[in-house]
């Protein structure tokens, strides 16, 4: 694939290819001067995947985490009711671990990433998404997710472990007798568990705000690119699956907060689909896919190469475009704002070499 595909996008023209990627290491100097980020993933260093433009490329993950916001009272504890119990927690707290992505997440959307000294991070070569910039991949880490280690967390000797569910060791138990402990649980609303998390950390003011400020963000983008004109397809790619991203997924809930219509196929719940069924459950104006780790890329590029799948409008159409996993099947108000980001320059768009 030539480095000099264009994705054209209403009235402007943006480059994918290596101008695109000397601006994001202009930006990210921490990350890109004096070598280059082996362990970036497709989105950084591929512009296209078997005929599906790469978005995401533009996106300025230097601006991911806002400034630190204030904390709901001063000082003291206060108690917080979550999944696993009660707990009394700092007012404010100042050394913070977390179990989960999707508690990273929220520290950095509250301004709080500086004061986390220990996460869970991903067995695989980048230790924390993209998206969420540089900086988090130099946070001690705690342990495998879904497999922290209670003995690594008490070395660091936090005041707040926050986190979803129990896992392995790392049972409730164990964990707050290290430290006042948080564990949020699962929930199908990505904005609900990120204020459980921010409540946690004493946030719920500077939460309600920043859903307030995104909720807006995502009109105003809705209304700019016309996304109630579009009828967007969301599939992700696992090593030998197909699965639409329906109207629960966190990229359905997102899609509808910038209000992007769905193919009637796609909006009910997330469902796998066979090869078989692509011209009837996967067709859209666009196409959003999204490739779980390399094996789902290599089932998904052949998929792409297809002869069903060249059957498809969107194929045809040069509407097809690879999405960053980590931010469409992420959970976390930094990673919505990827999302519309995302959006915002691919939904009108289509790919020529």
């Amino acid at each position: 694939m030539s480095v000099t595909a264009f994705v054209r996008i209403r009235n402007r023209t943006t480059r994918y290819g290596t101008a695109a990627l000397a601006v994001a290491c202009a930006v990210l100097v921490a990350g890109c001067g004096g070598q280059a980020d082996e362990v970036s993933s497709i989105v950084r260093t591929t512009t296209n995947i078997a005929g599906a433009g790469v978005v995401g490329l533009d996106r300025d993950t230097a601006q991911a985490c806002p400034l630190p916001s204030a904390p709901d009272q001063a000082g003291g504890t206060r108690s917080v009711t979550h999944a696993a119990g009660v707990s009394e927690v700092p007012a404010d707290p100042k050394r913070i671990v977390v179990l989960s992505t999707s508690a990273l997440d929220a520290a950095c959307a509250l301004g709080l990433w500086e004061r986390v000294i220990g996460a869970a991070t991903a067995d695989g070569p980048r230790a924390q998404p993209l998206y969420l910039g540089y900086g988090v991949n130099k946070i001690p880490s705690v342990g495998v997710l879904g497999q922290p280690d209670p003995a690594r967390i008490a070395e660091l000797n936090p005041d707040l472990i926050l986190g979803e569910v129990p896992s392995g060791a790392a049972t409730f138990d164990a964990l707050r007798a290290i430290a006042p402990t948080v564990l949020v649980g699962t929930s199908p609303s990505w904005q609900a568990q990120f204020t459980a998390f921010a409540a946690g950390m004493d946030r719920r003011e500077a939460a309600a705000s920043a859903l307030d400020a995104y909720r807006g963000y995502a009109r105003e983008v809705g209304t700019t690119i016309a996304a109630n004109q579009s009828q967007a397809s969301v599939l992700r790619f696992t090593p030998d699956v197909i699965r639409i991203q329906g109207a629960d997924s966190f990229a359905g809930q997102v899609l509808a907060d910038v209000g992007v219509q769905r193919p009637t196929a796609q909006r009910g719940p997330s469902v796998d689909i066979t090869v078989d069924e692509l011209a009837t459950k996967a067709e859209g104006d666009i196409i959003y896919v999204d490739f779980v780790g390399e094996d789902g890329k290599h089932y998904g590029e052949k998929i792409l190469r297809g002869d069903a799948w060249k059957d498809l409008g969107a194929a045809s159409d040069h509407r097809v475009f690879a999405i960053e996993d980590s931010v469409w099947h992420g959970s976390g108000l930094t990673a919505a704002r990827a999302l519309v980001f995302d959006l915002q320059g691919s939904l009108n768009g289509y790919v020529t070499d």
